[in-house]
């Protein structure tokens, strides 16, 4: 679809080239202009057009510090305010992230705030016809079809989906929402881009997020992508890493089975057949173990059950690793040297990695290497994943998600008692919100909701074999684009089922335009995150401050304030916000702020008060851009952000954890051990960590997790005060909200959470060491024997799971095309807002799957030509072929960004009027299957199998 303007005049007379000539060549110019703002150059200076006769307002220019609101690198921007009016916006030279940078999703920013394709006041369709409602009208209507349906079949029939694009502030409202509505059925995107990693990893060293930062990216000797793409999905991040090169010679290695813009500046290209990456991962360490070029005192020291990994590895020789992956011998060793000869080195994994039924063993396999090779803890080295949104990692922290409260304390009575006790609510009458009856799972209240991967089977499902009372009757699509879920023809069948649907966006979005439905659709226009303010926490775990740019455009509401005005209509607004001042119905952003830093103690959210965060968010300039801590100014010593874990209160002081496990730095200086979360013991065997000990510790060894008995033992109860005895006794350091404990142990200079070693064994997982399984779609029938997938199992999250009986089916002669999606620079997401921006959407207009020339000429397809792909489960797309070496002959790639056509029809109409986006297109996840990990329910979308024809 072509965009038509009315004109291309010239903005500016002195300007000499149209709106039209200055994208191409902007377009053409961009990495060169923000690798020269990346290192701030001290000549650039600010040019203006020559003056003209437009007359100019004499109102005052305010302007506004926020943040990008597109991926998780977290770019300062400075946006000019006149008048209301956003009329200018430039990246932050100065800010420690981006320093000038800007990616051009980033600079469409300003767009996204004044687009008129915006959802512009609330809607329902009533016999295929949308029609305007009030404010008032909506939340009535709404409100009185959730009351409905919570009395008729449970709270636990309505679903509550959130969003990474929530700040952090309107993330945790959203969970303390679902829990006051009595359901753990709510969930956001990290769900289906890295919950995986977070359980992985996790579940191997302590926390599930990055290790490192962008920043310290610039320290590594070698960096290994595999399923990541930051040239795309992180342009700025990308400039870190072409830095690193700079300035430490590092070797570049990307592992991938698409020949990206990445892997155009590395300095070795590895093609592996999607869904390989544990036979890859082996393939690395056999040589490694052979070779003797493992960290044998670091793993002595820090790591359990590498030798059972050793005994995995054995069996990934070099010629059974090159059946697998397709990787030769020679190249598996030069992989191998390069890492080990350039160290220290990390990995970096995004979707690629996770987005696999055998995910969580993917992100554990990555993990392991990097232990082997002694990296984790150390600048340069670490574990470092780049996350999608913008708020995706805080999102997840916050607690939004079907099987956590916020701060990953899980769903067990004493995780709720502790958050009853923070939002000073009766337990007894909190547990009466939830359903009373009892699931196969357990309690509601302390069972895992299900996940938006699967929202799809809460609604299609057989009611008998649903763990809970009855399937999804309505669903709240809020900030949330379903064209990044696989299944799509299900989906639609699943939307017609449910009672109502609710979408709460800035945009219609493609939720409102698939489902093929006449009423019981409503739309409500939330506000951008530039017309509400809060915090945001970037993908190094450091929280920003955001301002708000703009007051609310058209009739929409900040997602708080809807939050509020629907828990008014449901009799809870009380208790909502209990400790939270409202103004009008808008809940106060510092008081929410407040409130999760008085609970949330296990990942240190409780150092981060709206005060320190606003001082780092005014004192930009302060932070280096090599270490992000600040040198002089207010906030002298603190790593910006303060990246979690920042221990204790406020008032300790704490400067955040720049690297997590670093060793080499006190703990009240961001040092840190691995953290004690899995006992002391197993199998007889000791679990805390051996003669390694964060620096100037008190105890020079391993320990468990402090406790207010452990202090009264080692003697140090009486370093609290009498207030932090009271408080203290009895708990342990992440349920004693007086912070005493963790101040009393970081004066003594341990980590408050113990000092373990990392563990390759995961007993608690289907595969305790990770296993190379076949894809549930896989065009290798003849491996399927020897690494098969997993039994089907009859309740994980609510719902039955299966593997065997699909893998079982062989599809191949039908389906014989590997397919896997990603990203593209212009778009993000599901694309509803980045499509909706005029200056992004000229870039790339087309819907299009790349096709290897050899397989184009077998299958008679020239480049360009419009073509079916179509997937075993019956789902296909219409879209156009483009022809390239970047694939190999057995895989297509298809980007994920598109919407707003399905199985070959045109949605545009269905659009509210106005608010199409400007480029329409088929959802790769139209032609995507069933499969999800074995541990979060993360859907697969990187490795199924297709069939291509021309369409006619």
């Amino acid at each position: 679809m072509r965009l038509t303007r009315k004109s291309d005049t010239p903005r500016a007379s002195g300007l000499g080239i149209s709106r039209r000539q200055f994208l191409k060549r902007s377009g053409a110019a961009t990495g060169g202009v923000a690798a020269v703002g990346f290192v701030g150059n001290s000549m650039m200076q600010r040019a203006d057009a020559a003056d003209d006769k437009t007359p100019v307002s004499d109102a005052p220019v305010e302007t506004k510090r926020t943040v990008c609101s597109h991926c998780s690198v977290g770019c300062g921007v400075y946006a000019d305010v006149q008048e209301g009016v956003w009329t200018r916006q430039e990246p932050a030279f100065d800010h420690p992230f981006n320093r000038g940078a800007h990616c051009a999703k980033g600079a469409s920013l300003r767009y996204h705030g004044h687009s008129h394709r915006r959802l512009k006041y609330p809607m329902k369709l009533v016999d295929g016809e949308w029609q305007r409602l009030s404010w008032d009208e909506a939340i009535e209507e709404i409100g009185d079809k959730v009351l409905e349906l919570t009395e008729q079949h449970g709270p636990d029939s309505i679903y509550w989906l959130g969003s990474a694009k929530f700040n952090n502030e309107q993330a945790y409202l959203m969970r303390k929402f679902a829990a006051l509505a009595g359901t753990n059925n709510t969930d956001h995107q990290a769900r289906i881009c890295h919950s995986t990693t977070v359980a992985g990893v996790a579940n191997t060293w302590g926390y599930g997020a990055m290790t490192n930062s962008l920043n310290d990216l610039q320290n590594s000797r070698s960096i290994m992508f595999i399923g990541s793409n930051p040239s795309e999905a992180h342009p700025v991040a990308m400039q870190h890493i072409l830095l690193a090169k700079e300035k430490s010679e590092c070797n570049i290695i990307v592992v991938d089975p698409r020949f990206t813009r990445t892997a155009a500046k590395a300095d070795s290209y590895v093609r592996i057949r999607p869904g390989s990456d544990v036979a890859f991962i082996w393939g690395l360490l056999w040589h490694i173990f052979e070779n003797g070029w493992e960290d044998q005192e670091y793993i002595n020291q820090r790591v359990y059950a590498m030798d059972e990994v050793r005994d995995e590895v054995a069996n990934f020789s070099p010629d059974v690793v090159e059946d697998i992956t397709g990787v030769p011998e020679e190249q598996m060793y030069d992989t191998a040297k390069r890492l080990a000869d350039n160290r220290p080195g990390c990995v970096v994994w995004c979707m690629g990695g996770t987005q696999h039924t055998t995910g969580n063993n993917n992100t554990r396999a990555y993990c392991i290497l990097e232990l082997a090779l002694g990296n984790i803890g150390k600048s340069g080295g670490g574990a470092n994943i780049f996350r999608g949104h913008d708020n995706v990692q805080g999102a997840t922290d916050l607690g939004l998600m079907s099987h956590s409260l916020p701060g990953y304390y899980g769903l067990a009575e004493g995780a709720w008692r502790h958050w009853a006790t923070v939002w000073d609510l009766d337990y007894e009458w909190l547990e009466s919100r939830f359903d009373q009856t009892e699931y196969t799972d357990g309690k509601p209240m302390n069972s895992n909701g299900i996940t938006v991967s699967r929202w799809v089977d809460g609604v299609l499902e057989q009611e008998e074999d649903i763990s809970q009372r009855t399937q999804l009757k309505a669903m709240f699509y809020w900030g949330h684009a379903v064209n990044s879920q696989t299944r799509g023809p299900e989906m639609q069948k699943a939307m017609q089922q449910l009672d109502m649907m609710v979408v709460v966006d800035p945009y219609p979005t493609v939720a409102s335009v698939m489902h093929g439905r006449s009423d019981g659709v409503y739309l409500l226009p939330a506000a951008t995150q530039f017309e509400t303010y809060g915090s945001v926490t970037a993908t190094n775990r450091a929280l920003q401050w955001r301002d708000r740019v703009i007051e609310p455009m058209f009739e929409s509401k900040p997602d708080h304030e809807i939050m509020y005005l629907l828990a008014q209509k449901l009799g809870f607004a009380d208790e909502l916000c209990k400790n939270i001042e409202v103004n009008g119905t808008e809940p106060l952003i510092e008081d929410i702020t407040r409130e999760f830093n008085r609970g949330m103690w296990t990942v240190g959210y409780t150092g981060q008060s709206p005060e320190r965060l606003k001082t780092h968010q005014q004192n930009w300039h302060t932070f280096s851009f090599e270490t992000t801590q600040a040198q002089g100014g207010p906030a002298d010593g603190d790593y910006y952000g303060m990246p979690w874990p920042c221990w204790g209160n406020a008032e300790m002081g704490h400067p955040g954890t720049p690297i997590l496990y670093d060793t080499s730095k006190p703990v009240s200086e961001g040092g840190l051990t691995f953290r004690a979360r899995f006992g002391v013991e197993h199998d007889g065997n000791d679990i805390l960590a051996d003669g390694s000990y964060s620096k100037n510790s008190e105890l020079d060894d391993g320990y468990p997790e402090f406790t207010a008995d452990m202090l009264k033992d080692l003697g140090w109860w009486d370093d609290l005060t009498d207030d932090e005895k009271e408080a203290a006794d009895g708990k342990n350091w992440k349920t004693d909200l007086s912070g005493g404990i963790q101040r009393v142990v970081i004066d003594h200079e341990c980590a408050p959470f113990g000092n373990a070693k990392a563990r390759c064994n995961v007993w608690t997982f289907p595969d305790p060491i990770p296993k190379h399984r076949e894809p549930l779609y896989t065009s290798r029938r003849d491996l399927v024997e020897n690494y098969p997938t997993w039994d089907d199992v009859s309740s994980h999250y609510r719902l039955p799971t299966l593997y065997r009986s699909i893998q079982e089916k062989d599809v191949t002669d039908e389906y014989p095309i590997i397919l896997t999606s990603g990203r593209l620079v212009e778009y993000e997401g599901g694309g509803e807002e980045t499509r909706s921006m005029s200056w992004l959407a000229e870039l790339q207009q087309e819907m299009f799957v790349e096709i290897n020339p050899a397989l184009a000429n077998d299958l008679v397809i020239q480049d360009g030509d419009m073509v079916w792909v179509e997937g075993p489960e019956g789902g296909r797309v219409r879209v156009k072929a483009m022809v390239t070496p970047r694939v190999a002959r057995e895989v297509v790639f298809m980007p994920f960004h598109f919407g707003g056509m399905f199985q070959g029809e045109n949605l545009e109409s269905l659009y509210p009027e106005g608010s199409a986006p400007y480029v329409v297109g088929e959802a790769a996840n139209t032609a995507t299957t069933y499969g999800y990990d074995s541990v979060t329910q993360m859907q697969e979308t990187k490795c199924t199998l297709c069939r291509i024809e021309k369409a006619s």
